[in-house]
Formats: C-alpha cells, sequence, structure tokens
C-alpha cells in the first residue's frame, strides 16, 4: 500500500509540472495568435508603408500614375492580411484542439505546427512580393523620401535619426 501510495505520490508531483509546461506552451499559442503579427515586423511594415506614400504623395512627389498602381496594391494586400490573419487563427485553433487531449497525437500536433509556419512563409513571400512591386514604382528619389518620412527602421525598434546620433 506504500508503494502505491508512494508512486501515486511522486506520479503527481513530477506530472503536475510537466502538465503545467504543455499548458503555459498551449496557452503561448493561444496568447500569441492575436500577437502574431509581432513576428511578422517587417512585413507589416509594408502596407503602413503603402499608406503613408498614398497619403504623402504630394510631398514624395508622386505622379497620379504611380498613385494609381498603388492603390489597388495596397487594397489587395490589405485583403491578404486580413485572409493571413484569419487562416494563422484557424490554424491555432486547430492545433489547440489538437492538444486538447491528454495523450494527444504527436504526428497530427507537428503537421499542424508545419501548417501554421506554411501560412506564415506564405504570407512573408507575398507581402515581399508586394513590397517589391511597390518599390519598383518609386524612382530612387521618392523611395529616400519614403524612407525618411518612416517614423522607424525597418525591424529596428529605435527612430532611425536617434540610432544614428549614438
Amino acid at each position: 500500500m506504500k508503494k502505491i501510495l508512494l508512486s501515486l505520490l511522486l506520479t503527481v508531483v513530477f506530472a503536475v509540472p510537466a502538465f503545467a509546461q504543455m499548458m503555459d506552451t498551449s496557452m503561448k499559442v493561444q496568447r500569441e495568435g492575436s500577437g502574431q503579427m509581432m513576428e511578422m515586423g517587417t512585413m507589416d511594415k509594408t502596407g503602413d508603408m503603402m499608406d503613408m506614400c498614398i497619403r504623402n504623395a504630394d510631398k514624395m512627389g508622386l505622379t497620379d500614375d504611380q498613385i494609381m498602381k498603388m492603390k489597388p496594391l495596397h487594397r489587395e494586400m490589405q485583403k491578404k492580411q486580413a485572409q493571413f490573419k484569419a487562416d494563422l487563427k484557424i490554424a491555432e485553433i486547430e492545433l489547440m484542439e489538437i492538444m486538447e487531449v491528454k495523450d494527444f497525437d504527436l504526428k497530427k500536433a507537428s503537421s499542424a505546427v508545419k501548417k501554421i509556419e506554411g501560412i506564415k512563409t506564405a504570407h512573408h513571400l507575398e507581402m515581399l512580393k508586394a513590397m517589391k512591386e511597390m518599390r519598383t514604382t518609386l524612382t530612387d528619389d521618392q523611395f529616400k523620401k519614403m524612407q525618411n518620412m518612416m517614423p522607424m527602421k525597418m525591424g529596428m525598434k529605435k527612430p532611425v535619426k536617434k540610432m544614428m546620433r549614438k
């Protein structure tokens, strides 16, 4: 009886931290779902950049033709961004469903994680294409003006001017 009680106690002592760690991981996936764009960093800036260019077309010296090329590209990118967020959220929910059971299927979980990464990768590539296309409509001078108008360099957390002074 003592052996059974001891083994039960040890099981609980070691299982609870493992379960807590697993729950922490699954909750992290859930929490990051809405904040997933933090990883996107540069990709989110693409939409901001296009919006800023369109709003400041006169300051940048954009022609009507350039604006007419940017507007549909910007709208298409907004649609893709919305679709990406929805697809990513669904894939994360599916992963959570797989992990709800105690003895979840590791192959299914791995497949779900790969699906999430595939969604992210495809979106990154789409945003890079859109960024490339948008930038090809700008002259070198306009591109420099756009860079100067952006409050922060891509991927950096401090404004460019402060970074250069240090």
